[in-house]
């Protein structure tokens, strides 16, 4: 019986050993937690995005995928912005493409103010309208204006592209708004992008922004850190970084080194932040990611706050507007902006 149950071992541990990564990802179910919205819970009981293990094998690969990717996207934009009474306008600032969202009843306190959205996708998706949704949201629940930069993106535009656009913008911006009047937020890419934009404003002398919340960002762009394994195929958003995140890091890196702080700002100097909100949740593929960089914020002594939602993956604070954990996490926003904005 004992020699039965080591060739068992042996065989099992074989299996996990030789299985793809992958395919060990697509296996992990877990059940459906009852202590989140009824709107939550339809998103964590959902299978994994289809397109999460895709791996476009040259540019003109990705450029179709993103396409098809960003074409579902942008479809339930117009509604959202009309259910939630904002209007958009298009223009450029700093030579770079923008996309600025207004509310209706824009408060007084708000009216000088401006919130610079930096989105996520990977520094692959969310080109043009598509990866608006996170501005809307904040500028319809949150009641600020905010400033959606359309930068650059890989494969077209590798690194420095993306964050040399959102400098600019920031840039110009300080020409009319002073730094106190000017928070930045974004989440995943757009997170980790936010913090860079921190890192970049300080080596170019520029006064830095009044508060920056980072939703799940994406600070350390290596498969570095706990959740990129313990909840690989836990998250169904992601799923993996083996998945298309791995490929779009190496693609927009570009040959740079993973871990420049100006890739994965984890491993930047934080010294002289702005007070920083950090967003994240108990499956996330990027949790890792927000509590390390919270950690070294905290370190560093810069005021930083992190809220942990319960049974979510990455993001899913912004893909349902009906969902009461969307409504509190864009509330939670306009209260931090409000705190520390002129």
């Amino acid at each position: 019986m004992k020699l039965n149950k080591q060739i068992a071992f042996a065989v099992l541990m074989s299996c996990l050993l030789t299985t793809p990564a992958s395919a060990q990802a697509a296996a992990q179910v877990l059940p459906t937690p009852h202590t989140v919205s009824p709107e939550l819970q339809q998103l964590i009981a959902a299978k994994p995005l289809p397109y999460w293990n895709d791996h476009p094998k040259n540019n003109n690969e990705w450029k179709a995928w993103v396409n098809n990717v960003g074409q579902e996207a942008t479809k339930r934009l117009p509604a959202l912005r009309e259910h939630l009474g904002v209007s958009v306008t298009q223009g450029k600032i700093g030579g770079v493409p923008i996309f600025t969202f207004t509310p209706q009843n824009l408060p007084q306190a708000n009216q000088d103010r401006i919130l610079l959205n930096l989105h996520g996708g990977g520094y692959v998706l969310g080109a043009g309208e598509s990866g608006t949704q996170e501005a809307v949201l904040m500028a319809g629940i949150g009641k600020y204006k905010v400033v959606y930069v359309d930068y650059r993106m890989a494969p077209n535009f590798p690194y420095p592209a993306a964050i040399d656009d959102a400098i600019s913008v920031y840039r110009e911006l300080l020409k009319k708004t002073p730094a106190e009047k000017i928070g930045v937020f974004g989440t995943s890419t757009g997170g980790g992008m936010s913090l860079i934009l921190a890192l970049r404003a300080k080596a170019e002398g520029l006064p830095l922004p009044a508060a920056i919340a980072a939703g799940t960002p994406w600070t350390d762009m290596s498969k570095t850190g706990d959740s990129y394994f313990t909840n690989e195929g836990v998250d169904n958003v992601l799923v993996s970084y083996d998945g298309w995140l791995g490929d779009a890091a190496r693609l927009y890196a570009g040959g740079h080194n993973l871990k420049d702080p100006m890739l994965s700002p984890v491993y930047g100097d934080v010294s002289g932040f702005p007070p920083t909100l950090l967003t994240s949740g108990t499956r996330d593929l990027f949790l890792s990611n927000t509590v390390r960089m919270h950690l070294k914020l905290r370190e560093a002594g810069v005021p930083a706050d992190l809220v942990v939602f319960e049974g979510m993956s990455h993001a899913q604070y912004h893909m349902n507007p009906n969902a009461s954990e969307t409504k509190f996490h864009f509330t939670e926003l306009e209260h931090f902006f409000n705190r520390y904005l002129h």
